[in-house]
């Protein structure tokens, strides 16, 4: 296979992949505001060079393909603030469960989600659940922080702000890296209003206020302080546990017992 790209490839090319049994990889991400320094692209910057790099690490082991990157996505509650594309919630859903029934015609039998964007994660959750219901396929979906995050807490990204976090220092960091000349560091304040309500609860909850659901002012810490380099840091730590696991999931699926026909 001469790319991980399944837009690079001819229908017969991807139809012969299919009924090998190839996975493919689904990246979500957002064009939404991040706030007066950082670009509204920013999810799908980030979402592509994780998978990208990650899908091409783990094709040494397992051969799989990306489609293209998702670049809008479920992001309403950034609307009011201006600068932003948006799916509502019931489109979106529909937006994966399309692309998924694509696959499916395809002939593909393991469809793994990846995302960038946290408005994203319970309908691209619930469209996994749902085409295993539906077909005979195997699916996984996960978003990258989840994916990272031990790893993120060894390197001490926490210490910079929110992880992921929206528009914060760690979000700024991983522009800084990839596209700096994006970055609007005039804009970049050193203080910022908190809200620890954020985040606070265990895995599975969700505690939300009107207007402020990821954060004062749209973004949700002081991006102030955040660097290339550790930028850098956090995009290799995040590329290998991403592509750890999409190498372990690969694996397991194929010590199943799913045809292909």
């Amino acid at each position: 296979m001469n790319s991980i790209f399944f837009h690079h490839h001819t229908r017969d090319e991807i139809s012969a992949m299919a009924k090998a049994g190839c996975p493919v990889v689904v990246p979500l991400a957002a064009t939404e505001q991040h706030g007066p320094h950082l670009p509204v692209y920013t999810d799908s910057i980030i979402g592509e060079h994780i998978v990208t790099h990650a899908v091409q690490q783990a094709s040494a082991v397992i051969p799989m393909l990306a489609v293209p990157v998702l670049t809008i996505g479920c992001s309403e509650h950034h609307l009011s603030f201006g600068g932003t594309l948006s799916f509502s919630s019931s489109t979106y859903l529909n937006v994966l469960r399309d692309i998924g029934e694509s696959l499916v015609t395809c002939g593909f039998r393991k469809i793994i989600f990846l995302n960038g964007h946290g408005g994203n994660a319970h309908m691209m959750n619930q469209t996994a659940n749902d085409l295993a219901v539906l077909h005979s396929v195997w699916t996984a979906s996960a978003s990258y922080w989840n994916l990272a995050g031990a790893a993120l807490q060894r390197v001490n990204a926490h210490e910079s702000g929110m992880v992921p976090g929206h528009a914060g220092a760690f979000e700024t960091a991983l522009i800084l890296a990839l596209r700096p000349e994006l970055v609007r560091t005039e804009h970049m304040s050193d203080r910022h209003a908190m809200r620890p309500w954020i985040n606070s609860g265990p895995p599975g909850t969700f505690i939300g206020k009107h207007g402020e659901l990821t954060g004062f002012d749209g973004y949700t810490d002081a991006p102030y302080g955040a660097t290339a380099e550790q930028g850098r840091l956090y995009l290799t730590t995040i590329i290998a546990a991403v592509t750890d696991w999409l190498v372990s999931t690969c694996e397991a699926m194929d010590k199943g017992d799913l045809s292909y026909e």
